[in-house]
């Protein structure tokens, strides 16, 4: 048998030696032709381009075809393939291919060896992405942006992490299976309404079950609906529960609660702290930002900055990202913190990587998509906020749809759940008459007395159940979302 390791490549031999052993996939080579099961064990796991050798990764992909068509792979089948194959006759042609079914001892450690071939594989690989990391380093011929390096650098590291998936994304249906009790087992021990990420609303997590791993939730609204509002209520009401659960010893695969990630685009993170201080302290957002509070609202701001100096809740507030900088963000936080939900306000003012002039609702489309891909990459649900179309303001009824999200796109087809909020009293207000009419001055008060602080949530789309209709409480002077009071209205879901 030839020498494997004189297959080596002169040119390699120059450089520092790289992860390799060529014997392994020689001995690999030989135990696939002599069983052809162990090839259909590694269709989808191993790749030609992780043999060292060339040569062993075009008889690899030789094997793998054959096998895939239902064929014999042996040496006799193979030489057909490969008889113009310049390297493989260098080595005596078809020979080398018998050479290789030489040791029937091969067999019992073929596993072994198509590990080592894949984790050697992985090593080169990130040998390549150190290299590649330094030669941008030092390359200040074009413009230096240390940043952007760093973060290419975390998405090809983190590809080379995620290559490492040795099940090449498919899955049992008994590990699936196992995976759903797991999650109805979750919704039966909160009491039949709860399977994923609470969301701190009862009539919310009722009517939808939580926020469920690798679900993309979009939350859109017009302006002065309460979007953000919505979102960190959810944001809070998430890590909060966490951190109770987390001090009841409740493991994170049971823990109700999640920790949060919050992307801003829009709003700084102390505004948004801002809020969150104003939502538990009970102070208004205004009365904080302009320092009118006594003694006693100061003493309710303290105990509320106590209780949430160790909350779960992550933001960042850079503006301008990028979807592929998103991405790369939210995978450091899940590294970092072990985060269980990512919130964007919102989705409009992500960047894609389109080209200037490209058409924007692409644009969008790639965004939601990519949002999809982290939801499912990550495995935690995310929510993302979204704007809607002025096509709302001109119809009589105001309540949104489908349609009307703004630059769709594929939004609506990425998105597993759809929601919308709506506050009729926002638009009720700019119908106020004038208080010379005093029947219908008097009419309009009755109304608003009636639907003040009354919201709703439009659940449009839902794939893991019905769409319907929660309404609920909001506070404007706080901007806080609760559950509506039976207070001789419909509390909640239809």
């Amino acid at each position: 048998m030839a020498d494997p390791i004189a297959l080596v490549p002169a040119a390699a031999a120059a450089e520092p030696r790289l992860p390799r052993n060529v014997e392994a996939e020689a001995a690999l080579l030989g135990a696939l032709m002599l069983d052809n099961r162990l090839a259909e064990e590694q269709l989808g796991k191993l790749r030609a381009d992780h043999f060292f050798e060339p040569l062993h990764g075009r008889i690899y992909a030789a094997i793998v075809n054959l096998v895939d068509r239902n064929m014999i792979a042996n040496p006799v089948t193979l030489r057909p393939m490969l008889e113009h194959d310049e390297g493989l006759r260098e080595l005596g042609g078809a020979g080398y291919l018998a050479q290789l079914t030489g040791s029937a001892a091969s067999v019992i450690g073929a596993r072994d060896f198509a590990r080592q071939v894949y984790d050697l594989a992985l090593l080169r690989e990130l040998v390549r992405v150190g290299r590649d990391m330094v030669a941008s380093a030092l390359d200040t011929s074009v413009k230096i942006d240390p940043e952007g390096a760093v973060e290419a650098a975390e998405v090809a590291l983190y590809e080379v992490m995620e290559g490492e998936s040795a099940d090449g994304g498919v899955r049992s249906f008994d590990s699936a299976a196992k995976v759903a009790l797991a999650g109805i087992s979750r919704a039966q021990n909160a009491g039949g309404s709860l399977s994923g990420v609470t969301t701190g609303l009862t009539g919310i997590n009722q009517k939808v079950g939580g926020l469920h791993r690798s679900d993309l939730v979009i939350l859109a609204g017009r302006p002065g609906m309460g979007k953000t509002s919505l979102a960190t209520n959810i944001a809070y009401n998430a890590a909060s529960r966490w951190v109770l659960d987390n001090k009841d010893g409740i493991d994170d695969a049971k823990n109700m609660g999640a920790r949060t990630a919050f992307f801003s685009l829009e709003m700084s993170a102390d505004q948004l702290a801002t809020r969150v201080l104003a939502e538990q302290s009970g102070i208004s957002s205004e009365s904080l930002r302009t320092g009118r509070i006594n003694h006693q609202d100061f003493d309710n701001l303290s105990r509320a900055a106590r209780e949430l100096q160790d909350l779960p809740l992550f933001i960042d507030d850079t503006a301008g990202l990028s979807i592929a900088a998103l991405r790369t963000r939210a995978r450091r936080m899940k590294k970092r913190h072990n985060i269980g939900l990512i919130i964007i306000d919102y989705l409009q003012l992500l960047q894609g990587t389109s080209k200037a002039g490209d058409n924007r609702v692409q644009e969008i489309s790639e965004i939601s998509r990519g949002l999809k891909t982290l939801a499912k990459e990550l495995d935690v649900p995310v929510l993302a906020l979204s704007q809607l179309s002025r096509a709302v303001e001109s119809r009589e009824d105001k309540r949104p749809q489908l349609s009307d999200l703004r630059e769709s796109g594929s939004i609506e087809q990425d998105a597993d759940m759809v929601w919308f909020v709506f506050r009729e009293d926002y638009y009720e207000m700019a119908k106020e008459p004038k208080m010379e009419d005093e029947a219908a001055y008097q009419a309009w008060q009755e109304r608003m007395e009636r639907i003040t602080g009354r919201a709703e949530l439009l659940v449009s789309k839902q794939r893991h159940g019905a769409t319907g209709k929660v309404f609920m409480h909001f506070d404007s002077r706080i901007t806080k979302f609760t559950d509506l009071a039976n207070d001789g209205f419909d509390t909640g879901l239809e």
